[in-house]
């Protein structure tokens, strides 16, 4: 297939949501509290590698000069493995909660001080799951000025971030996605 006849990236993430099922409708309670609609999950999307490669490309062509890759568990685990092995770039995986043994860290892997760390999320809806992510890593010696997301809810996420100095990029947007109003 030429170039000009293959589908926008944008498009074919668009395209593997909807194929894998990771976009459902009807009556929804989301982990903001907020109900909707449209309920996103991207896990359905990267449990097929043919596709987690699809999106792992998507977000390695945007890592930048990021010194480490980090996302929360779980949903962002896959698609920062996924997404480091493309770029050779170290990563942390955050915690829901700190360990209640051990250490007791909010995350696995290593955060040099300075380093700057570009977050890795499934779905952004308000931000707030990004924001905690975004802290333990400032509080840990990291730099987060970038974070990269599947699909952004238009929710109030990217001007959250922003408000904290995190540039929210999506690869795509609710809005994008046919039938899924906000």
């Amino acid at each position: 297939m030429s170039q000009t006849n293959r589908p926008s990236e944008r498009q074919q993430i668009v395209d593997l949501l909807l194929a894998s099922g990771s976009v459902r409708f009807g009556q929804f309670t989301l982990a903001s509290g907020q109900t909707s609609r449209v309920y996103i999950d991207v896990k359905r999307a990267w449990t097929d590698p043919a596709r987690l490669t699809i999106i792992a490309e998507a977000l390695a062509r945007r890592v930048g000069d990021a010194d480490r890759l980090a996302g929360m568990e779980l949903g962002a685990v896959p698609l920062v493995v996924a997404t480091a092995l493309r770029t050779g770039r170290p990563y942390l995986v955050i915690r829901k909660a700190a360990k209640d043994h051990g250490t007791r860290q909010r995350f696995e892997g290593e955060i040099p001080s300075g380093a700057r760390v570009l977050l890795l999320e499934d779905v952004s809806s308000t931000g707030g799951s990004a924001l905690e992510s975004v802290q333990i890593i400032r509080e840990a010696g990291g730099r987060v000025s970038r974070a990269l997301v599947v699909i952004d809810r238009g929710m109030g996420a990217i001007e959250r971030l922003r408000a904290e100095g995190v540039a929210l990029e999506p690869l795509v947007t609710l809005a994008e996605i046919p039938g899924a109003s906000v």
